[in-house]
């Protein structure tokens, strides 16, 4: 099938990301293969071409915009992607930046099997994925504080966000969690238990999808010290009681 590229280009060339033929292809391929699965998986609700293209890919490649995030330093760097779901925004970072070594972290197993069957597909290296928590995952050697960067478009509160994605990330890292909205209260909820963490907020990037009126937001927390050894806490506490969080009236 033939698709116009035309919204997919302008977008990229408004992040300033230049792709060859062969990854525009890859992206296509994505695209058509996230859609057959979807009819008998849940996958997303977004399947429309424009849609994901926006809503999907060009969101996931705009982490561009954030200050730690430099295209042309990603040699050898790692980042981890927590709660990928259908590969969102691991896999498109990986086409656009195939320098970059990555994992996908999910709990759901159904999810892991199509992110294999992706890459392979795609012909992706250097890209693992694994079946798991967040939690059990961050107190394992070779994850606690081994990535330079973690990313999550997980829907979760910025405090319990933290504490998933924090302990993954080597001192001088940086975890940016990918928002829809405002984030203002968010930001004033989670205050102290990125602090807690180890992580110090280092900038919220707030802009619009290309060509739409949805506001979303890069929070930039860098990795300032070790997490202390109890976090993250066990599996449920970080969403039922999230850390420090401040409760406003």
């Amino acid at each position: 099938m033939n698709y116009d590229l035309t919204s997919f280009e302008k977008g990229l060339e408004q992040l300033s990301i230049t792709l060859s033929g062969e990854q525009k292809q890859q992206f296509l391929t994505y695209y058509e293969y996230l859609v057959e699965k979807n009819k008998v998986m849940n996958l997303t609700a977004i399947t429309e071409y424009e849609e994901v293209i926006t809503k999907h890919f060009l969101d996931s490649l705009a982490v561009v915009k954030t200050s730690c995030f430099k295209p042309e330093k990603l040699a050898r760097k790692r980042l981890i992607d927590i709660g990928t779901g259908a590969g969102f925004p691991g896999i498109p970072l990986k086409i656009a930046f195939p320098e970059l070594e990555i994992l996908l972290l999910d709990s759901l197993n159904k999810r892991i099997n199509f992110l294999n069957e992706v890459t392979e597909m795609l012909g992706l290296t250097k890209i693992n994925t694994v079946h798991g928590r967040a939690e059990d995952y961050a107190k394992q050697k070779g994850y606690r504080e081994s990535f330079d960067f973690c990313v999550s478009r997980a829907v979760a509160n910025l405090s319990t966000l933290s504490e998933y994605c924090i302990p993954f990330v080597k001192q001088g890292g940086c975890f940016i969690s990918y928002k829809s909205g405002s984030v203002d209260q968010e930001l004033i909820q989670a205050e102290k238990a990125v602090k807690i963490l180890g992580g110090q907020r280092e900038e919220v990037v707030r802009f619009s999808l290309a060509d739409t009126d949805m506001d979303r937001s890069f929070v930039v927390i860098r990795k300032a010290k070790p997490t202390p050894k109890k976090y993250p806490r066990k599996a449920g506490l970080p969403s039922k009681e999230p850390l420090g969080a401040v409760i406003l009236s």
